[in-house]
């Protein structure tokens, strides 16, 4: 009877100790559960990254702009000499054209384009464009040897090319100073090839000459009336 009441005394000890045991093994197994695991349980779902935000479209530039843009482009050409001064009167008689028509069609208008004139004047842009892009790019260039003679020639061709850029020369203006240098650049290439590749004194003085009547011609279309119109930045 001592033994039989021994035993059912120790029989809740080792109920609790069998109930311990297996609520560490539940704790421990749920410790040990791998993250992307828990997160799929009946817990709060994991948060969703925020959308990057859609950059927005990049405005098409105006006729005013692109005026602006072709002119920056053959200003690089003449400063850096990928473009001589005959592919630059070219461009810019060109381009004083488009102006023309770009202007009347204004002034027909109130001072708008309609859809159909921008289409056009944007196509007309398009061909101007791959057309400097040619003439920057072909066997053509501007060379200066280290003369007083090509020394002029080379500031010349600075004096305009920052006058484009500037908007102080006009198209038809550039086009008009850079005929003359072409004119005075094809006497000097002329001379040099009946005299060995020299200038003799008199024709040194004549190109001189030449150069002092362009020169003034540059300053006057530079500090004239005339601009070529530059885009005015819209207040923010």
């Amino acid at each position: 009877m001592k033994f039989t009441s021994m035993k059912w005394s120790a029989l809740p000890v080792l109920v609790l100790m069998a109930g311990t045991v297996v609520l560490a093994e539940d704790l421990s197994a749920a410790g040990s559960q791998e993250p992307d695991e828990a997160q799929s349980g009946s817990s709060a779902p994991a948060a969703t990254p925020a959308a990057a935000p859609t950059p927005a479209a990049k405005p098409k530039p105006t006729v005013a702009r692109r005026k602006e843009n072709q002119q920056d482009r053959i200003a690089q050409g003449v400063k850096s000499g990928q473009l001589t001064a005959g592919e630059t009167s070219k461009l810019e008689t060109k381009e004083a054209a488009l102006n023309v028509e770009t202007k009347a069609d204004r002034a027909a208008h109130g001072g708008k384009l309609t859809a159909a004139e921008k289409k056009q004047i944007n196509g007309q842009q398009n061909q101007l464009s791959k057309q400097i892009g040619k003439d920057k790019h072909n066997a053509s260039t501007q060379h200066y040897a280290n003369n007083k003679v090509d020394q002029r020639r080379e500031n010349q061709q600075d004096r305009v090319a920052q006058g484009i850029k500037s908007g102080q020369m006009t198209a038809g203006e550039a086009a008009k100073a850079e005929k003359q240098q072409k004119g005075i650049n094809r006497q000097v290439a002329a001379d040099r090839k009946a005299n060995g590749e020299t200038l003799t004194a008199s024709e040194k003085k004549q190109v001189n000459h030449e150069q002092n009547a362009a020169s003034k011609n540059i300053y006057h279309k530079k500090h004239n009336l005339k601009t070529q119109p530059q885009e005015q930045p819209k207040p923010n």
